[in-house]
């Protein structure tokens, strides 16, 4: 249910941006005074009519989905980071089998270290 409704809101996002670009800017009709055209694909007044509904259509679904997401991603959560228990030291990298022996220390060496130079005979 949550893939379908991310889809149309990406669907709708992309549809949102291509209609507002074809919307035409408050100053449209200034540049046609020094010689450009006047963009009249849709009629004298039918495109900011038609583009504005449809971007009202478009926004409405837009803040539709967003909210679905919204309420859906935080019906997942089941908790917070901060309720787990604090743990001071990670467990083991290498998985423990169950016929592995630990691993002795070299003859003459300190586990816990190199050898000092005091420890070794002259």
């Amino acid at each position: 249910m949550v893939s379908i409704v991310v889809s149309i809101h990406v669907i709708v996002c992309v549809a949102m941006c291509i209609i507002i670009l074809l919307q035409q800017g408050k100053g449209a009709e200034v540049g046609a005074v020094f010689g450009g055209s006047s963009q009249t694909v849709f009629g004298a007044s039918g495109a900011g009519n038609a583009l504005t509904k449809a971007t009202w259509a478009m926004a409405m679904i837009f803040f539709a989905t967003s909210i679905f997401l919204a309420l859906a991603s935080a019906r997942r959560v089941t908790g917070s980071i901060f309720d787990r228990p604090f743990s001071s030291a990670p467990s083991s990298v290498m998985p423990a089998s169950k016929n592995a022996l630990p691993a002795a220390a070299p003859a003459g060496r300190n586990p816990a270290g190199p050898a000092t130079p005091s420890s070794t005979k002259k």
